[in-house]
């Protein structure tokens, strides 16, 4: 959420072996005080891991953790040889996604009304699929319920005072640059404000002013997205967020453009009737925009100084 980073990653050489932590200092106590979205947003940076080891030729041993003596140790990836280890599980296509990593930013500006192709939606499918969730394409009555949630959670957080804190911290209405900064959401990555069109768009600005920020109509038919779990324990959230990762490398790949939904997330009661109606089972943890539109801007990252350790 709102490009916090809240990771950590460390490597022991002796072992061959990543750790991904959590930096809780990095939570966001009023939108996420399970801490939920910060366990998602791991499993997106320990997806990327799994590809780079890949792409340089290793094999990862993946290993989620759930240590109640160390709640900050979500995940331990070993680097074997291929062929020697469990590594991944069958044939791996991940390392052709790596350079999705660097290609991959979200997009909050209007996508074309160009209907998703259903050979695709398989193939992002699956993808989840591979990493433990299960999405599906809400439709019909379905993504106008979906829509409704997104609106009343937004009207909620006009007037919540710990919505303004989390974007009064974690946007920046003064960053003329990527290198201004080192998190948070720039203003020059909000996109326009939206003038019409039914798509489900996040205005970061909040009540503030943007100098020069345009106003445009964005999609009338959205194309949505919803990611579920079976369960809803932290394990769930990191492989949770390894399939959003995924399918967002994977849909980058074939073109496509996507931004994340979390307001309807953020509210507990808001959460449950999300649900893919078909199965009326599972636990939704992600909601997706996905489209043929323009790639969003380089938004900014923390120094690697700051999130890798390497220790003997």
């Amino acid at each position: 959420m709102h490009n916090a980073q809240p990771w950590r990653f460390r490597y022991l050489r002796h072992s061959r072996t990543f750790e991904l932590r959590a930096d809780f200092d990095r939570a966001m106590p009023h939108a996420d005080p399970r801490t939920r979205a910060l366990h998602i947003g791991c499993g997106a940076a320990l997806l990327n891991l799994r590809v780079a080891v890949v792409h340089e030729g290793w094999q990862p041993e993946t290993r989620l953790m759930h240590d109640p003596a160390d709640p900050a140790l979500l995940a331990t990836v070993r680097l074997t040889e291929p062929g020697n280890g469990p590594g991944e599980s069958g044939p791996s296509d991940l390392g052709a996604l790596y350079p999705a990593i660097h290609e991959r930013h979200s997009s909050r500006f209007p996508f074309e009304e160009t209907e998703i192709p259903e050979a695709v939606r398989t193939a992002l499918g699956e993808a989840a699929r591979r990493e433990g969730a299960a999405l599906s394409f809400p439709a019909s009555w379905h993504l106008q319920e979906v829509l409704e949630l997104v609106q009343e959670a937004e009207a909620r957080n006009l007037t919540d005072r710990g919505s303004d804190q989390d974007l009064a911290e974690w946007t920046r209405v003064d960053a003329p640059s990527v290198n201004t900064t080192d998190d948070g959401v720039p203003d020059y990555a909000f996109g326009p404000r939206k003038r019409g069109g039914r798509a489900p768009v996040r205005d970061f600005a909040g009540r503030r002013r943007v100098a020069g920020r345009d106003a445009a109509d964005f999609e009338r038919n959205p194309q949505l997205a919803l990611f579920s779990t079976a369960d809803d324990r932290p394990e769930d959230w990191l492989r949770a967020g390894q399939a959003v990762e995924r399918v967002l490398l994977l849909a980058t790949v074939e073109g496509l453009t996507g931004s994340f939904v979390t307001q309807p997330l953020e509210w507990t009661d808001l959460r449950w009737p999300l649900r893919d109606p078909v199965t009326g089972t599972g636990y939704t943890q992600m909601l997706l925009r996905l489209g043929y539109g323009p790639k969003g801007p380089r938004t900014p990252r923390r120094p690697v100084s700051e999130v890798l350790d390497i220790r003997p």
